[in-house]
């Protein structure tokens, strides 16, 4: 069994003796990263992306209201849930932290299981969100990202590509008769068809970056970021071949194969090109594919 990674918190504190207390109560069920100051937490935050972060008001430099202000100005820290843990304990110290979107207010001195407490009522919260941002992303069916997930990848990786002129590849896949199959052998069959062709996606693509998804019916999509066309080409071809390999056995003992066709684009998108266009010169090639006999590879034209 693999193991669980661990949510993670950012301990901002100037003073030593209160890192020190907790990381203590802390670290024995979460990874604890520390920062004495404003920037140096600033720059740990931006580059850890913690789960959730502790922060002290009272610092020299900047103090906790300025970081978080800025916290919340940074992408990657923009939603990251931040507990005050500070020795300010008027109403409206309090008041002016949540109304900074501070997620709590501990006051100094604190105890031990009030702070475990609170902390962990934030990481469950984040955990579940988490869970249900999971399920919304993700086709029940095979497993894969779904329609949604793959709609909001390709605006990211396009605009990646679009900044740094890296190519973009996409492979649109569908499966050959699958209305003859589902015919022949039952929309349940048909559903492990569908389950055999995600999971051959899923061992093909080697890259965290790469991403498969279930377009929708039997049609699959690729992403390959930082793809040329001979890239996508031979990924493409891993692909149709693997499929074309497997054999899916009906619970009658029956051996059933399949095959898919695959259209292809590649491109290095410039500014004022139009995601939607590159889709559809991807599923132009695979309509080509079909017409051209079906269990093959074509590329679209551009």
């Amino acid at each position: 069994m693999g193991t669980v990674k661990r949510n993670s918190i950012l301990i901002i504190d100037d003073e030593k003796s209160n890192l020190m207390y907790l990381n203590s109560i802390l670290s024995t069920d979460y990874s604890i990263f520390i920062a004495k100051g404003g920037r140096e937490a600033l720059a740990k935050a931006s580059e850890l992306v913690p789960d959730l972060i502790l922060l002290d008001i009272i610092m020299p430099g900047m103090d906790g209201y300025e970081v978080l202000t800025e916290l919340r100005s940074q992408e990657p820290t923009r939603k990251t849930p931040v507990i005050f843990i500070t020795g300010l304990d008027s109403s409206e110290d309090e008041e002016r932290g949540l109304a900074l979107s501070a997620a709590d207010y501990i006051i100094k001195p604190f105890r031990a299981a009030i702070v475990r407490l609170r902390v962990s009522n934030q990481i469950r919260l984040i955990n579940q969100m988490r869970e249900i941002e999971g399920l919304s992303r993700t086709d029940q069916l095979t497993g894969i990202a779904n329609r949604r997930m793959f709609d909001q990848q390709i605006e990211n990786e396009w605009r990646r590509s679009v900044r740094y002129q890296t190519p973009l590849s996409l492979l649109m896949i569908d499966v050959d008769k699958f209305k003859n199959y589902n015919d022949t052998y039952g929309h349940q069959q048909g559903d492990a068809v569908l389950q055999v062709v995600a999971g051959a996606l899923t061992r093909t693509l080697k890259r965290p970056a790469d991403l498969a998804a279930r377009w929708g019916g039997e049609e699959f999509a690729v992403l390959l970021p930082v793809t040329d066309a001979k890239g996508a080409a031979v990924i493409a071809e891993s692909i149709r071949n693997s499929i074309e390999s497997a054999e899916m056995q009906c619970p009658d003992g029956t051996i059933t194969k399949v095959t898919v066709s695959i259209g292809v684009n590649s491109r290095t998108p410039e500014k004022d090109d139009i995601i939607d266009e590159f889709i559809s010169k991807a599923d132009a090639a695979l309509y080509t594919a079909k017409e051209m006999g079906r269990n093959r590879v074509c590329f679209g034209v551009e």
